[in-house]
């Protein structure tokens, strides 16, 4: 399903998403309108968990002290606290078909961490969206309640 259909600032809809890359520009006035900010993250050629552990933390733009591991992306998921105030999150994950065919493993980690994320912000009242650029059956979660819409 669409996140603009279900409204991005709802907390209980935080979780997964798959949308067209014909979307984005909806998805970017939807956040607009929703106060929402959303930060980019572009996958482009990341092959692999180092380099999408760098990805990442660019563009969150987490502490130089925090760790690159899972543990530290899991913990900086759930915090984001170092990011301008605003009334929920949207990470919006591009081109990330290169990590999910070379590196199914370090792609399901993320999965799963960023499913926890939404359910910690969900509980919290905070909306929270990982929306990807990709097919859903991709971005399959098995046993969590973020399997993507």
């Amino acid at each position: 399903m669409n996140p603009l259909a279900h409204g991005l600032a709802d907390p209980a809809r935080s979780g997964i998403v798959a949308l067209a890359a014909s979307e984005l520009a909806a998805l970017a006035a939807a956040a607009d309108a929703a106060g929402l900010p959303m930060l980019r993250i572009d996958l482009r050629g990341c092959r692999d968990k180092p380099a999408l552990l760098k990805r990442i933390a660019r563009a969150l733009g987490t502490p130089t002290a925090q760790g690159r591991n899972w543990d530290a992306l899991a913990d900086q998921l759930r915090d984001l606290g170092w990011l301008p105030d605003s009334r929920g999150h949207i990470l919006l994950f591009t081109h990330a078909g290169s990590l999910h065919a070379s590196d199914p493993a370090s792609f399901g980690t993320l999965l799963s961490l960023l499913a926890d994320a939404a359910d910690h912000w969900r509980t919290r009242g905070v909306p929270f969206q990982a929306v990807f650029t990709l097919p859903a059956h991709a971005l399959r979660v098995q046993g969590n309640s973020s399997e993507p819409r």
